[in-house]
């Protein structure tokens, strides 16, 4: 069942069949394979690959890399063709754009919030990207850009004007997911910790209920 909130939901950090098929019955139609060594969420190319066989023509998939280089970028689209790239590191809009024209793919460009400033700041990738995500800061001392399972004020969006549509990520969960929906009223939602037993493990039961409260939101 798709959801009756009509936006986009992505669950990222998928690494087994299990979880997949999950995320697609609960009516997800993005999922995300994080390609980053330091994440728990790391998944390797051929693992990839396969999960994506099983996705394919039943939602769209992400390679969600961070400052990958045009190697790494080329392996990962030739062996695992992911409908889209997240770039979620320091990528300038330059970097976007040359990374679009080489694999002819929409890209979703993370970015760190934690004012409204930072949110103004990413108008410069207008004329690159298809799609913002916006994000927490990390805490102090993570290596991790995302998937740290804070949130920033999501009330900042009411105030914020974008001609890009707008993920929402960073520490949601079945438990505040309406409240995130309603203050912010975000295009698509991004979950990957809120999902989690552990960092890296999902857990079917969660995946389950967070699609689940999704369903009977109304937008």
């Amino acid at each position: 069942m798709r959801n009756q909130a009509k936006i986009d939901v992505k669950i990222c950090g998928l690494k087994t069949s299990e979880a997949v098929e999950a995320t697609l019955d609960g009516g997800a139609n993005y999922i995300g394979f994080i390609f980053f060594e330091k994440s728990p969420r790391h998944i390797e190319l051929d693992q990839a690959r396969a999960l994506q066989i099983l996705v394919a023509g039943r939602a769209k998939t992400v390679a969600v890399t961070v400052n990958a280089d045009f190697e790494m970028l080329a392996d990962i689209v030739e062996t695992v063709k992911p409908d889209y790239l997240q770039l979620h590191g320091d990528e300038t809009p330059e970097r976007v754009l040359e990374i679009k024209a080489r694999y002819g793919l929409p890209v979703i460009k993370a970015v760190a919030i934690r004012t409204l400033e930072d949110m103004e700041a990413s108008k410069s990738y207008v004329a690159s990207a298809d799609m913002l995500l916006f994000d927490a800061k990390p805490p102090k001392g993570s290596e991790l850009p995302g998937g740290n399972g804070v949130s920033f004020d999501w009330s900042l969006l009411q105030k914020f004007q974008s001609k890009l549509p707008i993920m929402l990520s960073g520490g949601l969960s079945r438990e505040n997911i309406g409240e995130a929906l309603s203050v912010a009223k975000p295009a698509g939602i991004d979950i990957s910790s809120g999902v989690e037993i552990k960092p890296g493990v999902k857990d079917i039961g969660l995946i389950s209920q967070f699609l689940s409260e999704l369903n009977n939101y109304e937008y």
